[in-house]
């Protein structure tokens, strides 16, 4: 595998040919990549909704209206979409969940391990709301590196993708009740197969040269 040729070759779709579905097995082995997304001290503090038919691109099309309604053919003619959310806040029992999954993943040799990394996460987390008071930008900070490790999977993958961040809130937090489970909604990102009608497809990739953006110090 050649990541710098996929990097060229990748680029945002603009539209799907809706006939075209990505393999449940190839789906399945994103989502797992997807899951494995690095995160500032393992916070996780992420939730993804799966929408893999038509009812369920419909409910997420909803919020794909008025000035936003030119990105609703995209999910709809996906093969899969997927709602990126991320949790307003760091609960205490988030916390304490995580702990309990690194310890039963084998990651303490012993209680001193597992204290000093439960002190670790609620010093950060602590830092972020307190200090920083920006924790909700912090933790969404992190749901977008998992976006971008879906990015690369899709291409290495060869499946077309599209991060989507036009939509509007406020119906696709009421169509999920997303304020009740204590979400915020961070981004789209469809997934499937170019249509022939694409024309993103034939542009050259245009990117900041390396003097524009890189200082060697």
């Amino acid at each position: 595998m050649d990541l710098l040729n996929v990097s060229k070759n990748r680029y945002t779709t603009k539209a799907y040919d809706p006939n075209k579905k990505i393999p449940p097995e190839q789906f399945a082995r994103l989502l797992e990549i997807l899951r494995l997304t690095p995160s500032s001290i393992n916070i996780q503090p992420w939730h993804f909704f799966i929408a893999d038919h038509t009812l369920a691109k419909e409910r997420i099309a909803k919020a794909l209206v008025g000035k936003y309604a030119y990105n609703a053919p995209k999910v709809l003619d996906s093969s899969h979409t997927i709602l990126f959310c991320t949790q307003a806040d760091i609960s205490e029992n988030h916390l304490e969940h995580l702990l309990n999954r690194d310890e039963l993943s084998g990651r303490f040799k012993d209680e001193q391990a597992k204290q000093g990394q439960k002190d670790s996460r609620t010093g950060y987390v602590n830092f972020y709301r307190n200090e920083k008071g920006d924790i909700q930008r912090w933790a969404e900070n992190q749901t977008f590196i998992a976006l971008g490790q879906m990015l690369l999977a899709a291409g290495i993958e060869g499946v077309d993708a599209t991060p989507i961040g036009g939509f509007d809130e406020d119906i696709i937090s009421d169509e999920l009740q997303l304020v009740e489970k204590g979400l915020i909604p961070s981004v789209l990102l469809t997934l499937g197969y170019r249509s022939e009608k694409d024309f993103n497809a034939k542009l050259p990739k245009s990117r900041l040269s390396q003097e524009e953006i890189f200082t060697q110090l």
